[in-house]
């Protein structure tokens, strides 16, 4: 059955995360709830993820995008994201949060991490990029979701530095700042990151559009 879209964009609207990463919902709710959004992720309204077969984060961010809003039929964000190594032919990239897993070994972001020194131990080039493509479906016949890309670089290094983040965020080396992602305020990072440089082109975009589907 097709879902009804609901209103958009009046006060306190809901807009469900097509995500239930507790860290990625920290971050959009850091971001949108400032601004009258009320985020909420996708397995609080009994949605189940959605298949990522694709092979990049625009065509996975769009599947989790659209699944999310028929199935609730409210405005839907998704985020596809991730980290890719040049010297590794851009792995993990797609498949960063299972990364391990895909290589069998077990779950989780101390097992990325350790498979991603693994394949990194005698490398020199330990360049890297943060990659986030969010996708928001306005009701579920969406045919122009809105599509906004931030990229973050950095390097991989070794040995993890700070308690902040997820992910990768221990290992990722900021030249610039001579720390890492993990060493960051929540401010700092949302000011600086892959996720929110995608999200403040996001908003760009909704103020260009007429928001009422």
């Amino acid at each position: 059955m097709t879902a009804i879209a609901q209103p958009w964009g009046m006060p306190g609207q809901k807009l469900v995360l097509a995500s239930n990463n507790a860290g990625k919902l920290h971050e959009f709710r850091a971001l949108l709830e400032p601004l009258g959004w009320q985020v909420v992720p996708q397995g609080e309204l009994g949605v189940s993820a959605a298949e990522e077969p694709h092979a990049t984060f625009v065509e996975n961010a769009l599947a989790k995008a659209r699944h999310a809003a028929q199935a609730t039929g409210l405005p839907a964000l998704a985020d596809d994201s991730g980290l890719c190594v040049p010297a590794l032919n851009d792995a993990p990239g797609v498949h960063s949060a299972r990364y391990s897993a895909l290589h069998g070994g077990e779950s989780g972001d101390a097992a990325n991490n350790a498979h991603l020194i693994q394949q990194l131990k005698g490398v020199a080039n330990r360049q890297a990029r943060y990659i986030a493509v969010l996708a928001l479906m306005r009701h579920p016949q969406d045919p122009q979701p809105l599509l906004a890309e931030g990229v973050w670089h950095g390097e991989v290094r070794d040995v993890p530095q700070g308690q902040n983040g997820f992910g990768y965020d221990p290992h990722f080396w900021l030249p610039e700042l001579a720390c890492t992602v993990a060493e960051l305020s929540d401010h700092e990072k949302n000011d600086r990151s892959h996720r929110g440089q995608a999200m403040r082109a996001l908003l760009q975009a909704l103020r260009s559009i007429e928001v009422t589907p």
